[in-house]
């Protein structure tokens, strides 16, 4: 009997470590065929969800223009110290540095500030029968995830993200 609970175990650890896997391969595919992507063009955009629906890989589609949102302790980067900037994975917007970024133990990665202050835009969200702002890009207009008041000084703010929403870029050494 025990083997069989640790084989379960097994199967659905590696079945979260594929859906990451295969999320940020779909990722990677919708980011290289994106015609809006760039990681210097600050251009506000204006396309419709019917061409990004057309551009992005569904899991993307459904959390960052859906307002949907991925299962805690699941994401690329909930966990991950690595340090570097986090861009929008829809359109490129530069949005946190690693050095904002803390381990706030709820299963999604987040930050205590943005990298700039009109990286990100604000809107009040009652869904779920909730009072929480979701966070979004300011350059796309892609649902990103929401912000709370439970953060680290200086600000005390939680901007928690969804990894599907973010690329990740390291530091060079020099």
């Amino acid at each position: 009997m025990k083997n069989i609970v640790r084989l379960s175990l097994v199967l659905v650890i590696a079945s979260l470590f594929s859906c990451n896997s295969n999320a940020q391969k779909n990722n990677e595919r919708s980011m290289n065929n994106n015609p809006y992507y760039s990681r210097t063009d600050t251009t506000i955009l204006n396309v419709s969800n019917a061409e990004w629906k057309k551009i992005l890989s569904s899991e993307l589609y459904e959390v960052a223009r859906e307002k949907g949102t991925e299962r805690a302790f699941t994401g690329k980067y909930w966990d991950s110290e690595a340090k570097g900037t986090y861009y929008c994975a829809v359109c490129g917007n530069q949005l946190f540095r690693s050095d904002a970024k803390f381990a706030s133990t709820c299963g999604w990665p987040s930050f205590f500030e943005p990298v700039r202050k009109n990286s990100v835009i604000y809107l009040e969200d009652h869904s779920y029968g909730m009072d929480r702002t979701e966070v979004e890009c300011a350059r796309c207009h892609s649902h990103l995830g929401h912000i709370f008041d439970d953060g680290p000084a200086p600000s005390h703010n939680r901007y928690c993200m969804n990894s599907i929403c973010l690329d990740f870029v390291p530091d060079t050494k020099l």
